[in-house]
């Protein structure tokens, strides 16, 4: 696919814009100034190195966050030109650090395939940042300019020699910008990890100056080492994943996929390197490849009685774990978050590449294909037990969106966006919820114990449990590819509010897989939040003050103590039964005073390996992952 014959020098740089708008309406580039769009920041960074990458000339790329909360992104790629550039008169470094749009990739010599998902480059970065320095190591010397806000405050002057070319780039958030300005290693771990997985060339490293904690990425299986990891917790019923990869009008497609003996469906795309959370063209096209090339196999090989209906779309991917990744010159995204491909021509392409795939596969291990169509064929059955047991729920209103559960105390105003339902466990903690709420906007849905743990349970015996039920029918979307529809939402926000102890965070897990698993775009439209409650109560002479985590009380206790000796009372909360009404809605249901949790799942690929692992049948890459993660839980009750 690459070919290094173009030179890389200022004359490709292309001008297209200025930075006039970044600093005033900074969403607009990075999607926002929350978290998020911090980690956005050091993104954009790897990407130029990852291009690299792609065009052949970088294999290696380190992250490290410094003590001083600057984080540095440095690579071994052929480093950024530094030469004049003949339009603008000034350095390529400089022009490609400060000017919108400036940079290598546009007319696609220096690079054929370029990712980022605002495509916005380092130069956004440079305009948010308090301060940005950018090293280049080319030809034997090493250059360097610094940079405040985005405006050059020193020349591009050469600081040092060394033989291995490469880009370094240390930058740290700007507060005006920002107001946390803290990198989560967890975070930006798990991007590296990602992106290691689907460039299997490249080695990628982070390093936590402050704590000694680093991490290394490099999986020369590529996106079957993907797959491997999203199953840790699960039972496979194939022996290794299918792995095709191929290259059709220069377009390469790299896809790999397995069966386990799950329900769930696990399908991420990718279009270089950028996960298409809304799929598109080239998922269409391994969808209809997939259902396509099974029934096909099926029918030759007379697995399929007479009168027996086709396989459908779902029963063929119950239990699939499948990754795609498509390389496209000029790809063109659409959708909400702009995450879904739109190009029509690579969904042909796909198809093709996965017909073919399959065939050679199914070919030569016949057993497989067996397996996997005796797994198709057990969903199939179950579908239609399921669809039997939704008729049979229906006649008896369970899952009507007009009759609503007798548990459930509605709000009374009809507008949707200005409604929320607080999902809450048990009578006690319902009953203080149900009374120091505000019934105008704000209803609350009581369950009974611990909902059924669907990572291990079949669509049909997951709809014969009474408290999914009820909650499906509070919701009022229905479930289940034909019936579900986000419009039929009754709230705005749905509101998960549990005890803040294990049991607790158990019941929220299992909310929470079940949200993940059968009504993902509710996450995905950010209708999802979960509740805060305060972890204790500390009274001060006629103060009183509540706190959210051991941290915060922590700290808490020391100023305290520091202003003098009065005496405290601390309360810890077990249960939101424990707390008055007023508590209740003071400190986590008011809309002035109380902290949500958006629910998202950007990192979806994080999600389903977390989601398969804890509550997966497998029980040793549980242990594995409790014992690497129990270092860095804050707050444990036991």
């Amino acid at each position: 696919m690459v070919e290094k014959k173009q030179s890389y020098d200022a004359s490709q740089i292309q001008v297209l814009k200025g930075l006039e708008a970044v600093r005033k309406r900074p969403a607009m580039y990075i999607g926002d100034v929350s978290i998020r769009g911090l980690h956005h920041l050091v993104y954009e960074v790897i990407d130029n190195s990852i291009d690299e990458a792609l065009a052949g000339y970088c294999d290696e790329i380190k992250v490290f966050l410094n003590n001083d909360g600057s984080v540095t992104v440095s690579d071994n790629g052929r480093g950024i030109p530094v030469d004049i550039h003949p339009e603008q008169q000034r350095s390529a470094l400089e022009i490609v650090m400060t000017i919108l749009h400036a940079g290598g990739k546009f007319d696609k010599k220096a690079y054929k395939v370029s990712g980022g998902l605002h495509g916005v480059g380092v130069s956004v970065v440079n305009a948010l940042s308090e301060f940005l320095v950018a090293e280049v190591a080319r030809d034997g010397k090493v250059y360097q300019q610094k940079y405040e806000r985005g405006v050059p405050v020193t020349p591009v002057k050469i600081v040092g020699r060394r033989k291995r070319n490469g880009t370094s780039v240390t930058f740290i958030p700007d507060a005006e910008i920002f107001k946390r300005r803290k990198f989560s290693f967890e975070v930006l771990a798990e991007r590296l990890r990602e992106l290691a997985f689907l460039n299997n060339t490249i080695k990628l490293c982070i390093i936590d100056n402050q704590s000694g904690r680093q991490e290394e990425f490099k999986y020369k299986g590529g996106l079957a080492s993907f797959i491997e990891f999203l199953d840790q917790g699960r039972n496979p019923i194939v022996r290794k994943p299918i792995y095709i990869n191929a290259e059709r009008e220069s377009v390469p497609v790299e896809i790999a996929l397995s069966y386990n003996d799950g329900y769930s469906e696990n399908l991420f795309s990718y279009v270089n390197n950028i996960h298409t959370i809304e799929g598109g063209t080239h998922l269409v096209g391994f969808k209809t490849a997939l259902t396509r090339s099974l029934n096909n196999f099926a029918l030759k090989n007379k697995l399929l009685k007479n009168g027996e209906a086709n396989l459908s779309g779902d029963d063929v991917r119950e239990g699939l774990t499948a990754v795609i990744s498509v390389k496209v010159a000029e790809p063109q995204f659409e959708g909400q978050t702009k995450t879904r491909l739109g190009n029509s021509e690579v969904r042909g392409i796909v198809e093709t590449i996965v017909n073919e795939g399959l065939a050679k596969e199914f070919e030569k291990n016949s057993s497989t294909a067996r397996k996997i169509i005796d797994k198709c064929k057990t969903a199939a059955r179950s579908r239609e037990a399921a669809r039997k047991a939704r008729e049979l729920t229906r006649r008896k209103s369970a899952l009507e969106s007009d009759t609503l559960p007798g548990k459930l105390a509605d709000c009374t105003l009809q507008e949707t966006h200005r409604t929320e339902i607080f999902i809450v466990e048990g009578d006690s903690a319902g009953g203080s919820a149900k009374q120091g709420r505000d019934r105008r906007f704000q209803a609350i849905l009581p369950l009974r114990g611990k909902i059924l743990n669907v990572e291990k349970s079949s669509i049909d015996r997951m709809l014969s449990n009474e408290e999914i039920r009820t909650l499906i029918s509070a919701l009022g979307t229905g479930i289940g590819r034909s019936e579900f529809d986000i419009s039929r939402l009754r709230y705005g926000k749905v509101i998960i509010m549990t005890d803040a102890d294990v049991d607790g965070a158990h019941i929220r897990t299992l909310l929470l897989t079940f949200f993940f698993r059968h009504l993902r775009p509710i996450i995905e439209q950010g209708h999802l939040y979960i509740a805060q409650p305060p972890l204790y109560l500390i009274k001060k002479a006629k103060e009183a003050i509540y706190v959210y985590d051991d941290e915060e009380k922590e700290t808490l206790l020391k100023e305290i103590e520091k202003t003098g000796r009065e005496k405290i009372e601390m309360q810890r909360y077990k249960g939101l039964g424990e707390m008055n009404p007023d508590q209740l809605w003071n400190t986590t249901m008011d809309p002035k005073n109380r902290t949500l949790l958006q629910v998202t799942i950007e990192e979806a690929f994080v999600a389903d390996h977390i989601f398969s692992t804890l509550m997966g049948d497998n029980v040793e890459p549980r242990r594995k992952f409790i014992e690497e993660n129990a270092q860095y839980v804050r707050n444990l009750d036991v």
